[in-house]
Order: C-alpha cells, then structure tokens, then sequence
C-alpha cells in the first residue's frame, strides 16, 4: 500500500537549515530558524533554568504520568503570568489551565476543542500568520478564512484589519497574535487594543490569542496587555500559551491552553472536554518542561533570575534592530527599512522579496524564508555591516 505514497515538499525552513549547514561561505548567516541566539550564535541554556533542574534532580522521586491537565503547580504559576497577579478573572475561577506539548500543542487542543465544542464556527487568521496556523486549523476541520493585516508597504493594515473584524460572522473565531506577531513582528497599540475590543463585543466573535513570547517584546506585562483586557471584558476567551521559548526550553515542549468562561460554574464543564481532546492526542503532556518552570517561578531568588536573564534577551533584540537601521544609513536604506525598528519579538517583516531573498541567499550566504521574515536573533554586531552591505547590493 505504501507504494502509493507521494513524496511532499518538506518544510521551508528545515530545508534552509540543511542548505545553511552546506553553505561553505565563511560570512554566511542564518536568519531563518526560530529559535533566540546569543552574540555568539548559540541558543543558551538559561541560568536560572540550568539552577532549576538540578533542583528537579535531586529531589524527584518519581516519573509517573501527570494527568491530562497536566501539574498542577504549573496552572498555577501560568495563570497569573499570563493574566496577572491580581487578575479579577482568576479571583472569580473563571480561568483553567491545561499543560500541552509547547504552543503547537496548545493551539491543536483549542483546534480540536472548537470543532468539537463549536461546530460549525469558522476560524479567522491575520494575513500574514504564522503557517502552521493554517496547517492546525484545517487539520481539525475548521473552516479558514483570513483578515488584512499587513499592507503593500509593509505597514500594519490596522484600517483593514478592522474592517474585515467588522464583516465576520457572529460568533466566529478570531486568531489574535498576543504580541511579537509571527511572521511581521508588528503589533497593535493599547489604543488598537480596545479598538478590537469594541468590535469583538459588537459582533460576539470568540477571540483565540496565541501568546507565544510573552516577554520578547516591552515585558512581560506589557505583552500581555491584549490578553489582559480580553479576558477582563469578554465572557469567553481561548488563550494558547507557551513557555518554550520565554524559559529557552524549546525541546521540552512546555505550553498551556488557558479557557476563560463566563462563571465559575462553566470551569467544571469546559476543562472535562479539554482532557478528552488531551486524552485523544496525547494522553498526558511531558512532565519536565513544566516542573521547570514551576520550580523557578515558585521561588523568589530563581524567578528574578529568570526575569534578568528575559530582560537582557529582549534588550539584546531591540537593541540588534535599532542597530540594523543604523547600519543600513550610509547606502540611504534606513527609512526604507525604518519598519525594522519599529516592529517587536524575534521576527520581522523585513520588506524584502523573494528575489532579493534569493539573491542574499546565493550571492552572500544569507539565509531567510523567501516571504523576507528575518529572526532578529540572527543578527549580530560582526555580521551587521556585511548583512547592510549585501542588502544595498540587492536593493540596486
């Protein structure tokens, strides 16, 4: 029967990964994969997390499953992250949180909670989105559909994006992106904000934000503002988290699906449906990803050590994006690429198109998704004058 089978394109950027590693160009630079870099190109094992496992070492006393819903201590450290200490939402117990494999896994439990739970609602994502959206959605048997978001001149479409909010069905899902959009890095004011607010009132559509880098953008409270005032206003909000990266925990797999419901009584009703779907995919999230993370947001000294080292990351990041603009001024780019500046986590919609990524990429060793997102992380002080250069180069 396998005979069959065809052969599918693989993924875009692991295919860049593998021509990145034959490149032998001594200057070549890899901007595509989505994972943070240090100066030195590497992804750091954080301190605060390295302090936590050995923690976990020498006092776990056992490997055994840890529930559907995942550890509790978990929830319990998640939540009031994401939807703030003094969230009225939490006081009221209208909030529950299920441990999932990464964001991925999270986003997958919300797919097959709505076409289980909603049938019937269609899904709205932003144009750009992150493509795995599309491939999770449709996998579940949601209907796809798309809203404006970034326009011709590679500026935030908010005019557009409105509009389009205004025409969708009621009660249909709208994918927000919490903050540091995924692929353009452009992400709306708090004035924004309320704007979409209003709208979703208007229309009762049920928002879904994905709050994938909480902490890579202004900080962890500032990037959590939408959320915030989602979950304060509406009745129901669906919020996929993940701890993977903010925690440099990218293997672990460590993410969270929060539901926020309209009463207390709903939480009863809603998380039983969450461990089914749970259940069906993969019966029990890994354990280790959120034991570190409950270990060092349970302590004192290991949570400000945690927040030290997102602070230096996320500076590092601005900083790299402020310099990139900079670097670009002596071949009279920067206002072209001013939106560089502007835009916020590790990704950024850089404007450039697929010949000139293919270009930069043939003709200087500078490897990038072909739509021209760029991982600011790749970005360096020793690589930047030879990125601006090849970047003049390609914009003759």
């Amino acid at each position: 029967m396998f005979e069959q089978i065809e052969r599918v394109p693989g993924d875009a950027i692991l295919g860049l990964i593998e021509a990145f590693k034959k490149d032998t160009n001594p200057q070549k630079v890899d901007l595509g994969v989505g994972v943070y870099r240090d100066a030195a190109g590497n992804t750091p094992v954080m301190r605060a997390v390295k302090e936590a496992e050995a923690r976990l070492l020498k006092n776990e006393t056992t490997k055994t499953y840890i529930g559907s819903h995942g550890a509790p201590a978990y929830g319990d450290v998640v939540l009031p992250m994401v939807l703030g200490a003094d969230s009225a939402v939490l006081k009221a117990n209208r909030a529950s949180a299920t441990q999932s494999p990464g964001g991925t896994g999270a986003l997958r439990l919300a797919a097959d909670f709505i076409a289980s739970q909603l049938p019937g609602k269609g899904i709205w994502v932003s144009d750009p989105t992150w493509p795995n959206h599309h491939g999770i959605f449709t996998a579940a048997g949601i209907e796809l559909h798309k809203y404006p978001y970034v326009d011709a001149d590679n500026r935030l479409d908010f005019d557009g994006m409105l509009a389009a909010l205004k025409k969708i069905p009621e009660g249909d899902v709208v994918v927000l992106h919490a903050c540091c959009h995924n692929p353009t890095g452009f992400d709306l004011s708090q004035q924004q904000w309320q704007e979409v607010l209003a709208v979703l009132k208007e229309r009762q559509l049920l928002p879904l934000v994905d709050f994938a880098y909480q902490g890579f953008g202004e900080g962890l409270d500032e990037d959590a503002y939408g959320v915030r005032l989602l979950a304060k206003n509406l009745d129901e909000v669906i919020i996929p988290s993940s701890c993977s990266k903010n925690f440099g925990i990218y293997c672990e797999r460590t993410g969270c699906l929060i539901l926020v419901a309209k009463a207390a009584e709903q939480m009863e009703n809603v998380p039983s449906q969450v461990a089914i779907v749970a259940r069906e995919n993969y019966s029990n999230p890994p354990a280790h990803g959120g034991a570190i993370v409950s270990e060092i947001l349970h302590d004192a000294e290991l949570s400000a050590m945690w927040r030290e080292e997102l602070t230096e990351m996320r500076d590092r990041i601005n900083t790299l994006r402020r310099d990139f603009v900079e670097a670009l001024k002596p071949y009279g780019l920067d206002e072209k690429y001013a939106c560089v500046a502007e835009q916020r986590g590790m990704f950024s919609y850089t404007g450039l198109t697929p010949e000139q990524v293919d270009r930069l990429r043939d003709e200087f060793g500078i490897y990038m998704v072909r739509s021209g997102r760029a991982n600011v992380a790749g970005f360096s002080h020793e690589n930047l004058p030879y990125l601006a250069k090849a970047i003049a180069a390609v914009n003759d």
